[in-house]
């Protein structure tokens, strides 16, 4: 007599497939322009060195507040500094702190979620009432207090964000490991005997990571936001150092003056803001269509 072949009857997770949510956020004007953006504001960034006209420091003594010219394309600060220079140089301090923070808190985030709901109990309580306290308190607020405490630099203002930002990353991790873990495909690997860490890392995490990838692009948003408004109070990158919110607090005193000294740093932030929202609003209809 024949014998049947052996069938695995190990759960077999369900990957998301990356062909429709890609498709999905093609279509999506909007988020393509966000994305487009981007990267044109990272490639600036990154290659500000070179592309930069001027160093960012250095000072043009015969053309003070001078308006936006063939010679300085944005114009000059109250030091006789080229803008323009300053502003790319900017984005190097606002990118890259806001991404290390936010990669930060969702390292930190996710991990605290993941104790929070898989874990529950007495862990769940702890953790989950620290991050309602955290909560309870304006991000601004907090994110000064923070950086007041530890001091004015670019590495405590990462420091400082990085914390104000892990509470949302725990809350939403914890959710949705929460709904994840009554799945069927949980119940069977807990049946078949997965191992605690096989069971987070292999099966849960895979399928929380949509709603994880949607934060941390919108999280990045508010970290720009955060990283120059503690550099326009001073508690971020010092001076000379080029920053968006230091050099909009320059330009306090010169509004009526120098105009052009406050509307590129600031249209600097508001459109690396609005392509972030951009992308994030395209991920999250894209990763999950019923959110229309």
């Amino acid at each position: 007599m024949q014998q049947a072949p052996l069938v695995s009857t190990a759960p077999r997770v369900r990957r998301p497939r990356l062909g429709k949510p890609v498709r999905r956020f093609l279509q999506n004007r909007l988020a393509v322009i966000g994305a487009v953006l981007l990267l044109v504001f990272g490639l600036l960034a990154l290659f500000a060195p070179w592309v930069s006209p001027y160093d960012p420091a250095q000072v043009f003594f015969t053309d003070l507040r001078s308006p936006p010219s063939a010679q300085h394309l944005f114009g000059t600060d109250e030091l006789g500094r080229d803008i323009l220079s300053r502003v790319l140089y900017g984005a190097r301090v606002s990118l890259s702190a806001a991404l290390v923070s936010v990669v930060g808190a969702l390292v930190a985030g996710t991990v605290l979620g993941l104790m929070a709901g898989y874990l529950r109990g007495w862990v769940d309580e702890v953790i989950m009432r620290v991050v309602d306290a955290m909560l309870a308190l304006p991000f601004l607020v907090l994110a000064i207090a923070l950086a007041a405490m530890l001091g004015p630099s670019l590495q405590n203002t990462m420091i400082a964000i990085a914390i104000v930002t892990t509470p949302a990353f725990a809350r939403i991790t914890r959710g949705e490991v929460l709904a994840q873990r009554e799945r069927e495909y949980v119940q069977a690997a807990q049946a078949l005997g997965a191992s605690d860490p096989r069971l987070v890392f292999r099966h849960l995490l895979p399928n929380i990571s949509g709603a994880l990838i949607v934060q941390t692009s919108l999280a990045i948003a508010g970290a720009v936001l955060a990283e120059s408004s503690l550099s326009f109070l001073g508690l971020g990158v010092q001076p000379p150092a080029p920053s968006w919110g230091s050099m909009l607090n320059a330009a306090r005193g010169f509004l009526a003056d120098a105009p052009w000294m406050s509307v590129f740093p600031g249209l600097a932030i508001f459109l690396t803001v609005l392509a972030f929202n951009l992308v994030g609003d395209g991920l999250r209809e894209a990763i999950d269509p019923r959110s229309r």
